[in-house]
């Protein structure tokens, strides 16, 4: 199995987002250069995650193409994640991303064909558990983050995390430009997490309507609240609003329900995510063209 770094034209993961990240967007960043990844559950069945598995494995050319990941749901609500992990070590997916849950359980298996696997993590609690568990990076989920997000600073997480860590770090959390990876690297991090920047791509699932608001909004339009799906997310002021919530008086926290969340309306597909870097987007543009921008803003950050 190739390093992660192969072929990477910026230390970049396209984050997986929740309905919005799909084989297109996947392809497409890894063609781009930097890595492409999405969550199991935006798949309804476990038939549809292996054409999803099979189309992107087709169409990346591990010779030219940067790698993908698969975002793997672990929290318990989630019934299928023996089987979405069972498809992961199929396709031998590059990295296997844990989310909501103790990676103990997939460890062994992504490690069975040499592929790596990274925990999410919102803590340095949860890092050391994660790294207890055996994984071989971690994706550092910080304040700012779009969709489930984590309370901490970019820069006291990393920070924190390096006094014990010298593997890899992945960092996440209101980054939107070249220059914001540019940070990440100077921080310490080994690689840049970036999500809400790629809602407002041609090649994301997200709605068109979703999109504009995106590129409409600013970062104090952002509410953070785990009325939602149960866990702490940053949404969009717009979204809640139309939806008939009041952003200033949002309802008790939901339950965690990783399946139900896939086709509750109420829950992500009507109610839209988005970090705290909305104010840097402008645009609806391709993914290629995207990283085009990101690559010329990233050099100059390393040059000035």
């Amino acid at each position: 199995m190739y390093p992660l770094s192969h072929n990477l034209r910026l230390p970049l993961f396209q984050a997986p987002m929740f309905l919005q990240s799909g084989p297109a967007m996947v392809i497409a960043a890894c063609k781009a250069g930097i890595l492409g990844s999405f969550p199991t559950p935006n798949c309804r069945t476990t038939v549809d995650l292996e054409q999803w598995l099979q189309e992107i494995s087709t169409a990346v050319n591990p010779q030219t193409d940067a790698g993908w990941a698969v975002n793997l749901m672990m929290h318990r609500s989630n019934s299928r994640r023996f089987e979405d992990l069972d498809l992961a070590v199929k396709y031998q997916a590059p990295l296997v991303i844990s989310a909501l849950g103790s990676p103990k359980e997939a460890v062994e298996q992504i490690h069975s064909y040499g592929g790596k696997i990274f925990a999410d993590v919102i803590n340095p609690l949860f890092a050391r558990k994660a790294l207890d568990a055996g994984v071989d990076g971690l994706v550092l989920v910080a304040a700012g983050a779009g969709g489930h997000t984590g309370p901490m600073s970019g820069f006291a997480f990393v920070e924190e995390v390096r006094q014990f860590w010298g593997g890899d770090i992945v960092l996440g959390g209101g980054i939107s430009s070249g220059r914001g990876i540019r940070a990440a690297e100077v921080l310490g991090a080994t690689y840049a997490y970036m999500g809400t920047r790629f809602i407002a791509t041609e090649e994301s699932m997200a709605d068109a309507r979703y999109k504009q608001m995106v590129v409409d909004a600013k970062g104090m339009d952002i509410i953070c609240s785990d009325a939602i799906t149960g866990v702490k997310a940053n949404w969009l002021r717009a979204s809640l609003e139309q939806s008939g919530l009041d952003p200033d008086n949002l309802p008790p926290p939901g339950d965690i329900d990783i399946i139900k969340s896939a086709s509750d309306a109420k829950r992500w597909r009507d109610i839209w995510a988005a970090g705290q870097g909305v104010g840097a987007i402008n645009e609806v543009v391709s993914i290629a063209e995207l990283v085009d921008t990101l690559t010329a803003e990233y050099q100059a950050a390393r040059e000035g």
